[in-house]
């Protein structure tokens, strides 16, 4: 298996390949799944909200390789002081980690923390969450109707009491 100091380092290798243009903060993420690392850095966008974070790029690697679970996961950011995942970085893994899976984050300057994904995301909402909904069955309406609630639109294209 993968050691997490390895899984660093390919962390490391992708942030040097990062394209951040417009902040200036790379940022390289390292997942392990079934075996394989995939590295990646962060993608920025001149229309801000289109930029992707490295460890979603690295999720995304492994997901596209066919894999559904991630073993382990490392990231590097700043220079002195690391950076952790973003919030929709911690839900993109919480959605294919077990709360358990170990997470290092570290600064290039070699400062480091070790976690885990149920610390960087406690009570996640994820994939069970829904499966129990699910499973819960339909549901009926304040008007008798099953399944999601309708809104009536007036003519004027208003919501109707």
């Amino acid at each position: 298996m993968t050691s997490l100091p390895a899984l660093l380092r390919a962390a490391s290798r992708a942030r040097a390949k990062a394209y951040a243009p417009y902040s200036g903060f790379q940022v390289g993420a390292a997942v392990l799944a079934g075996g394989r690392v995939f590295a990646a850095g962060n993608v920025e966008n001149s229309a801000y909200p289109l930029s992707v974070c490295a460890e979603r790029n690295a999720v995304a690697m492994a997901v596209a390789a066919g894999h559904r679970r991630i073993d382990a996961v490392a990231v590097v950011a700043g220079e002195d002081q690391p950076a952790a995942p973003c919030g929709g970085c911690r839900q993109v893994l919480a959605e294919f980690c077990a709360p358990r899976t170990p997470v290092i984050y570290a600064a290039s300057g070699g400062r480091s923390v070790t976690t885990d994904v149920g610390a960087l995301l406690p009570d996640a909402f994820g994939p069970d969450a829904l499966r129990r909904a699910a499973s819960a069955g339909p549901r009926t309406t304040a008007d008798g109707h099953r399944g999601a609630a309708r809104v009536r639109l007036t003519a004027r294209g208003r919501r109707s009491p």
